[in-house]
């Protein structure tokens, strides 16, 4: 998080355009310029590199994003109550509790009373006429984003959450912010295969020659693994396998966070000793287990989003549209990571600007669904990827 990530935000872009039509102020708890970064340490923002040859230093590969372990800052919840509360890292069932505010920094910062504030007590000291409830993808995202490791501890964040607990909290939430008979907007949360993490790096990118084919089935032999010329699923782990490594298929998704350098100067996913390992792999399995789960939560929040009379926006409907390209005033955009124009580096996030096509899908839905007249953002406005 950033002050640049908090500006450009999607509840604030739905704020600026409510302001046309009567809205009122939209308090955001501004990080300090140039600091939080995407881990909270003030590390640099990921910045578009240059491709060296497997002879030279190459440059350390950027962190993930990963919202655990952030410093916590100099709170400053005098100057609040805030309407932007939302925080990196939340899942559904980090909202309403008040320990999560000892361990999220970006959120202790400014919070009443860390260790007992949460995100719905936090939203209830502004007594808002009008809301949006977007939760859900970290329940499912921290999972995935590590290949679907099992954590080291059982207060790991990085687990699915039980569909049942997603349903009660969100229920909760909904339930709490609309007691006064406030009217709000709700979102489903996005296919993972709608994003650029875990779309990037082909499966099938081990590209060999003719004698470079038959030399590693001479290597592999013992193992019972072939190659061909041409394209072939890179190695990876799999303790099921035989051999307990076999090639990638279709079904199984290579994730950004792979060190390119490796995959191409040290021949991760070809050399026998360096097989993927499941860090940098969502088999075809934990895909189908992550899949399954992301299917029950959007059935859950658009149950949500009936009881309650709620706008609800189908955000994995609208995500697919970036897989085939969407032209929006004259500009082609995509799902593809950089050159698509959407995303941001880390291929989780969208950028500036896809955060205003995604601001436009919520004023639409709004629109339609209270027969409100809110205009929508100039989304070629917003920056896309900067090159050097």
């Amino acid at each position: 998080m950033n002050r640049d990530g908090q500006q450009y935000s999607f509840p604030n872009m739905l704020a600026t355009q409510f302001a046309f039509v009567g809205g009122g102020e939209f308090k955001i708890p501004y990080m300090a310029e140039g600091s939080g970064g995407n881990d909270g340490q003030g590390n640099p923002r990921r910045v578009l590199g240059y491709v060296l040859p497997c002879n030279s230093n190459t440059p350390g590969l950027s962190p993930v994003w990963d919202p655990a372990g952030t410093t916590a800052f100099s709170n400053i919840s005098a100057q609040g109550p805030f309407n932007l509360i939302g925080v990196p890292g939340a899942r559904s069932i980090d909202a309403t509790s008040g320990v999560y505010s000892l361990f999220n920094g970006f959120l202790q910062r400014f919070a009443k009373t860390p260790g007992t504030s949460s995100m719905m007590s936090e939203a209830l000291r502004v007594n808002a006429t009008f809301f949006s409830v977007w939760l859900g993808s970290n329940d499912v995202l921290l999972y995935s984003i590590g290949g679907a490791v099992p954590p080291a501890n059982s207060f790991d964040p990085a687990v699915l959450t039980p569909p049942v607990m997603v349903e009660s909290e969100i229920t909760k939430i909904v339930d709490t912010l609309s007691r006064n008979g406030a009217k709000g907007v709700i979102a489903n949360i996005p296919d993972i295969t709608s994003i650029p993490f875990f779309t990037t790096i082909p499966w099938n990118s081990a590209v060999l020659t003719e004698a470079q084919a038959i030399q590693l089935d001479s290597i592999y032999a013992p193992l019972g693994i072939t190659w061909n010329a041409g394209a072939n699923g890179l190695m990876i782990v799999d303790t099921a396998a035989p051999a307990g490594m076999r090639h990638a298929t279709a079904d199984d998704m290579i994730l950004l966070v792979t060190p390119s350098d490796s995959l191409k100067c040290g021949q991760w996913g070809v050399n026998p000793y360096k097989p993927l390992g499941d860090r940098y792999v969502l088999d075809r399995l934990e895909k189908a287990e992550v899949q399954n789960h992301i299917v029950a939560y959007n059935a859950i929040i658009a149950g949500i989003a009936a009881k309650y009379n709620l706008a609800f926006v189908d955000i994995n409907k609208f995500m697919k549209t970036f897989l085939s390209g969407i032209i929006y005033n004259g500009v082609a955009m995509n799902a593809n990571f950089v050159s698509g124009g959407a995303f941001s580096l880390d291929g989780v996030h969208p950028n500036q600007r896809g955060y205003a096509l995604i601001a436009n899908e919520f004023i639409r839905t709004i629109n339609t669904h209270y027969g409100a007249s809110v205009p929508e953002v100039d989304a070629t406005k917003y920056k896309g990827i900067v090159f050097p």
